[in-house]
């Protein structure tokens, strides 16, 4: 299972579309699609700085915010499947089809996770990558780094991944990637071949880090190419 959290700056980006008829077509049955929060969740924090609601408030309404991105993802591409829990996300795999992760239901409530704007989507893709043992975390950016990898840490100190991401991260057994929004055809040839691609997050200390993972190419069936956008 692979997780490939779409950051919200995709939004306003013609490649949102691509990235999602690429995950949509070749990632039946083995991708998980995390939305980001973006504009959805700019007004949460816009809404905090005007009337100084609480950071709990704020948090639930940035999940929702998550959850509103979510939708119109399942709007643009309808074969794309919602889901909010482990159970159905293991049902829209079983069925050969890619869910798009609502998370309020898991989140909400739980005890794990703190109410502050140090973690947003970037933790909570680490955290749910913990919950369903998944092989691989993509997060899809607008900017990444030039480096063929870098640390989580230092992630967190550029601002590229909000501050918790590395405490999340460093519990998972996953290979974790960073990849530009303009790189789903390299997401493509990952998925269908195998290859590797995107800037190597190191979530962990040297020589601690999981094998890079083998993708089995697959043979039984040729991939449906994305629809025309």
């Amino acid at each position: 299972m692979w997780l490939v959290k779409v950051g919200g700056s995709l939004m306003d980006s013609a490649a949102l579309q691509s990235w999602l008829g690429v995950l949509a077509s070749f990632g039946g049955g083995r991708v998980v699609i995390v939305p980001g929060g973006g504009p959805f969740a700019n007004q949460v924090r816009r809404a905090q700085d005007m009337w100084g609601i609480d950071n709990g408030v704020a948090h639930r309404m940035a999940i929702l915010a998550m959850e509103q991105y979510g939708l119109m993802m399942s709007g643009i591409r309808p074969d794309l499947r919602l889901a909010s829990s482990p159970e159905e996300i293991e049902k829209v795999l079983r069925d050969a089809a890619v869910p798009v992760w609502l998370p309020a239901a898991m989140t909400l409530d739980s005890p794990e996770l703190p109410e502050t704007w140090d973690l947003t989507s970037d933790s909570l893709a680490a955290w749910l990558a913990n919950k369903l043992g998944a092989q691989m975390l993509v997060l899809v950016k607008s900017v990444v780094p030039g480096e063929p990898s870098i640390t989580a840490a230092n992630l967190c100190a550029r601002g590229v991944v909000d501050p918790m991401f590395h405490q999340m991260a460093a519990p998972g057994s996953y290979e974790t990637r960073l990849m530009g929004r303009e790189q789903y055809g390299m997401m493509e040839r990952m998925l269908v071949t195998g290859m590797s691609a995107g800037t190597l997050v190191m979530t962990r200390m040297p020589g601690q880090e999981p094998e890079p993972i083998a993708v089995v190419r697959r043979t039984l069936r040729r991939p449906r190419r994305p629809a025309p956008h």
